[in-house]
């Protein structure tokens, strides 16, 4: 299909139920699948698909036997459906849903903050402008102290940590840990290997020194920081490698492979816990957190 040169004075409007028909069809590999979500034929989808790259000059869908999959201009229009689908339905909410009022105690580990909070915050305000989000960064134990005592109503917290309860909180998301360090140093290279480590009591301290004793590797514990920016510096500085999740990992760091000699650690999870009762602020603020994580796992 050869897209027509159109002049900006008339440039289509992409309907967003379309554009929710696209989505569905793109997430589920399948017409017939995706009629099931929209409540439609599958004959009624093809025909909208087929308007739709009409307006757009462009072929969406390579389609085979049993399965559908997006060309890259149809990789390209999936980024921006999601996106418009997403404003709109912040913008409906502004206006149709209830105001909502009052302040949310919210808790988070620096290393998660990092990654969800920007995003999460910006969001959450743009919907939700009535509600104060006080936010509380702090070791994943503190975190659920303070929850235990009426200080936060929801925390995140990293799974697996020494005390903790294993049958507490609801998993948002799972990734590896990995041995980091800086790309082209020669830390992972002496012997004993010097190691930057979270504080005691932390998983990711205890899932790296287990790791590190199975597979009868020698080391010494040459830094330890409760928080991750400091086992990062010493990466940084190459004075030691580290397990750092794998989302984390930016250059001028690298994810250290199996030249290094260093054995897979394995993945760790990140839980939300609540308090006893939460008002519907904090309710809705715990959707949000849910829905930003599944972000991650699709990007």
């Amino acid at each position: 299909m050869s897209q027509q040169p159109v002049s900006p004075t008339t440039l289509p409007l992409l309907d967003n139920d379309v554009l929710r028909t696209f989505v569905a069809i793109a997430e589920s590999g399948s017409f017939t699948r995706a009629a099931q979500q929209v409540f439609r034929t599958p004959s009624a989808l093809s025909m909208q698909i087929k308007r739709l790259e009409e307006t757009l000059g462009q072929t969406l869908f390579v389609r085979e036997a049993r399965h559908v999959r997006l060309t890259p201009q149809g990789e390209v229009l999936l980024s921006f459906g999601r996106r418009l689908l997403k404003l709109n339905e912040e913008a409906v909410s502004q206006f149709l849903a209830p105001t909502l009022e009052g302040k949310v105690r919210f808790g988070t580990p620096d290393d998660v903050g990092t990654r969800i909070l920007p995003g999460l915050l910006a969001q959450f305000a743009r919907s939700h402008p009535g509600v104060q989000v006080d936010v509380v960064v702090d070791r994943s134990a503190s975190l659920i102290d303070q929850l235990d005592n009426d200080e936060l109503d929801l925390t995140l917290v990293t799974a697996g940590n020494q005390g903790q309860d294993p049958t507490r909180g609801e998993v948002v998301h799972t990734e590896p840990l990995v041995w980091a360090g800086r790309e082209g140093g020669i830390a992972a290279q002496r012997a004993p290997l010097p190691v930057s480590l979270a504080a005691p009591g932390c998983c990711w301290r205890a899932m790296a020194l287990e790791t590190l004793d199975n597979a009868g590797i020698g080391y010494r514990v040459a830094y330890t920081s409760i928080h991750c920016a400091g086992q990062e510096a010493a990466m940084v500085a190459d004075l030691a490698v580290s397990a750092f999740p794998a989302s984390m990992v930016k250059p001028p760091l690298t994810r250290l492979g199996a030249e290094s000699g260093l054995p897979p650690i394995g993945d760790y999870q990140i839980l939300l816990l609540r308090r006893g009762s939460l008002g519907s602020a904090s309710e809705t603020l715990a959707g949000y957190v849910k829905e930003m994580f599944e972000g991650l796992r699709r990007y």
